[in-house]
């Protein structure tokens, strides 16, 4: 049964309410849930993270904490069967508006893989920027050996990290970026992850997870000064051979529609669109 407006409460998620947000967001009847190193249940107490609940009962939620103080994606939204969608997501998004504006100008963004999460998104004035597209690599590609010159590829060391970082927030556009606290979570949750070096320094990094497919090139970065010697394709090619030998013979890779230089990148390294793509959406608060 739907239940009217009037029977619902919105505040922020407590602790409390672990279990109940678990199961609507895995048993939810709509669910939009961020392609993240995070888990949603992981962002409880930080804000903006709502929930709408009636007489006790969690019906929806929207999480929407910054990881930046510049940008926050819309990390999730999930509802179930006992409220009408376009309700909870106007109830949640005007007090998520609410929240955000104490805080000054912010970018959001999102990231749907649906088409009634389109919807809302554009009802709510958010703005399709680009797309993000899935990219398969299959083991019995033949590539070009890389022309590694004074490049060396090693293993990440934890304190690596900074220096990572560096170069990835110089490498990608605000929507992109991660903070320290992202990065380091990827470090410890991919298999495989690695830097390139010359003459001693750090000039491009990758990390790589694994997934039910096979292998999946979660984040590579490649410093500004260096861009355009190989470097690139020198730790792409290293992933696909470090996967070979763990028996992980397909690979996949997302990047942006718009990205011509990573297609290309990718191409190279014997990469094949999929055909797969997620739409890409900001909105800004002025």
């Amino acid at each position: 049964m739907i239940i009217g407006k009037n029977e619902f409460n919105v505040r922020s998620a407590q602790n409390s309410d672990r279990l109940k947000l678990a199961n609507i967001i895995h048993f939810g009847s709509n669910i939009h849930q961020h392609l993240d190193w995070q888990s949603p249940l992981d962002l409880i107490g930080r804000k903006p993270f709502l929930v709408i609940e009636n007489d006790q009962d969690l019906v929806a939620t929207l999480a929407c904490p910054p990881d930046l103080p510049e940008i926050s994606w819309v990390r999730l939204f999930a509802t179930s069967s006992h409220i009408k969608l376009d309700m909870a997501w106007k109830m949640l998004w005007e007090t998520t508006l609410t929240e955000f504006f104490q805080n000054g100008k912010i970018h959001i963004a999102a990231l749907s893989m649906y088409s009634w999460f389109n919807s809302l998104l554009e009802e709510c004035k958010f703005n399709h920027i680009d797309n993000v597209i899935v990219l398969f690599y299959e083991s019995t590609t033949k590539i070009n050996d890389p022309n590694t010159g004074n490049i060396n590829i090693r293993e990440i060391l934890i304190e690596d990290l900074p220096i990572i970082l560096d170069i990835d927030s110089a490498s990608f556009a605000l929507e992109w970026r991660n903070s320290f606290e992202s990065l380091e979570l990827a470090f410890h949750q991919s298999v495989y992850t690695t830097v390139a070096e010359m003459d001693g320094e750090i000039v491009g990094y990758q990390f790589s997870t694994s997934s039910g497919i096979g292998g999946h090139l979660a984040r590579l970065a490649v410093k500004n000064v260096h861009q355009g010697k190989g470097i690139g394709y020198f730790l792409v090619y290293d992933v696909l051979k470090h996967f070979k030998m763990m028996g992980l013979l397909n690979v996949t890779v997302n990047t942006q529609q718009s990205n011509a230089a990573s297609l290309t990148l990718y191409a190279n390294a014997g990469f094949k669109l999929t055909g797969e793509s997620y739409r890409v959406y900001k909105y800004i608060l002025k």
